[in-house]
């Protein structure tokens, strides 16, 4: 079963985007950035739905998603070096801050499981 979490935007996030809780600003949803040791090692899921600031937001946490783009079967995702993007693993580069989202199931699925590791790629 998905597991979900929920909270209110803090800017324009569409759906597909990884976010983080930004603890700074009223515990809003940003999106997130693995060149920023905060949005990427906090991140907490996947939006499943877009929202502008101020909106509620639901994201997954946990589950299987469409992320909206064809996914490799296999490939394990990260919170990408693009504010708010996904990338594969093999994307990472040195300086990035580690965030797992999940890996492809089909071309069409990711099975969400969030790890926020907070290290940076040596």
């Amino acid at each position: 079963d998905a597991v979900f979490g929920e909270g209110y935007a803090g800017e324009t996030i569409t759906a597909g985007q990884p976010v983080y809780i930004d603890s700074t600003d009223s515990s809003k949803l940003k999106r997130a950035d693995a060149n920023a040791s905060a949005a990427a090692g906090a991140a907490v899921g996947i939006a499943v739905h877009g929202a502008s600031n101020n909106q509620p937001l639901k994201y997954i946490r946990s589950g299987s998603l469409n992320p909206g783009a064809t996914a490799a079967v296999g490939t394990i995702y990260v919170v990408s070096g693009t504010v708010g993007g996904i990338a594969p693993h093999g994307d990472l580069v040195t300086g990035w801050f580690t965030c797992t989202l999940g890996i492809g199931t089909t071309t069409s699925n990711i099975a969400v499981r969030v790890h926020a590791g907070g290290a940076a790629v040596p």
